[in-house]
């Protein structure tokens, strides 16, 4: 009887690491036949499109779209309007985690994982004993500075929406820092105002918001409040030498995430 055969994945999320780690598994190990996956929630930025037809281009790779039987507004339903937080990530479980697990089903699978030396955190793993994570930035000791170095050099870059936001993710990702909701209001506005919709007021008196403390109408009221805030603690993270002034907006929040010990969405934010 012939060997099983073990298929390699790896999931690119619309942001810079896997994005670097799909560069890195085709220059260092091109004889290993990589599947490449992104799961499409259908609530993504044009921008993270944009990045993965680079990526096609660049890579001479193909992408596996993969989506849920049901999208968010059918999940949401079901949650009775209770829209998902850092508490309660049911979209992750929904929209992700159930489609790639149907993507793989029974077979041996190895998921490359784009997490890299220097985070302290492990991604998404399975709960399938036939899905086995490998973390070859980890085990390279590759580093943050390495995956710009890896994205410039190749000519793919970064994302278009890293010049005002610091992680891929649906257009609502509760994990948005308000600065960031920002961003989307400016660039996106008709995407900011369907967020606005999904926090509407519900018949039998319950509320529910993206952040814990405000909505996004009172915190786009807040608008020069926010900005001013966000200047001051960059200003004291310059002053306390933790960034750099010369930092893109994306760079900074990424920094901030780091002095915050914050730990993203584990299959979202790779």
């Amino acid at each position: 009887m012939a060997a099983k055969k073990t298929r390699h994945v790896l999931g690119l999320s619309g942001g810079k690491d896997s994005a670097a780690l799909a560069v890195y598994m085709r220059d260092k190990y091109p004889e290993i036949p990589i599947e490449y996956f992104f799961c499409d929630t259908g609530c993504e930025l044009s921008e993270t499109y944009e990045f993965l037809n680079r990526l096609k281009a660049r890579l001479g790779i193909q992408i596996t779209y993969l989506s849920a039987e049901r999208g968010f507004d059918h999940w949401l339903q079901i949650f009775n309007g209770f829209l998902p937080s850092a508490t309660a990530r049911w979209c992750t479980k929904q929209l992700k985690i159930v489609p790639i697990e149907k993507f793989i089903g029974n077979d041996d699978a190895l998921s490359y994982i784009a997490i890299r030396a220097d985070e302290d955190r492990e991604g998404y793993i399975s709960s399938k004993d036939n899905i086995n994570p490998i973390f070859p930035f980890k085990d390279d000791g590759i580093v943050k500075r390495d995956v710009y170095r890896i994205l410039e050099e190749s000519g793919i870059g970064f994302p278009r929406y890293y010049e005002w936001r610091s992680r891929s993710g649906c257009f609502f990702c509760f994990f948005q820092r308000k600065i960031e909701w920002l961003g989307l209001y400016d660039n996106h506005p008709d995407l900011f105002e369907k967020a606005v919709k999904y926090e509407s007021q519900h018949s039998d008196g319950r509320k529910f918001t993206w952040n814990d403390d405000e909505t996004l109408f009172e915190l786009i009221s807040r608008r020069e409040e926010i900005i001013k805030e966000h200047r001051r603690y960059e200003e004291q993270l310059i002053k306390n030498n933790r960034i750099k002034s010369n930092m893109t907006l994306s760079a900074a929040l990424d920094a901030f995430d780091e002095e915050e010990g914050f730990n993203p969405c584990s299959v979202c934010h790779i």
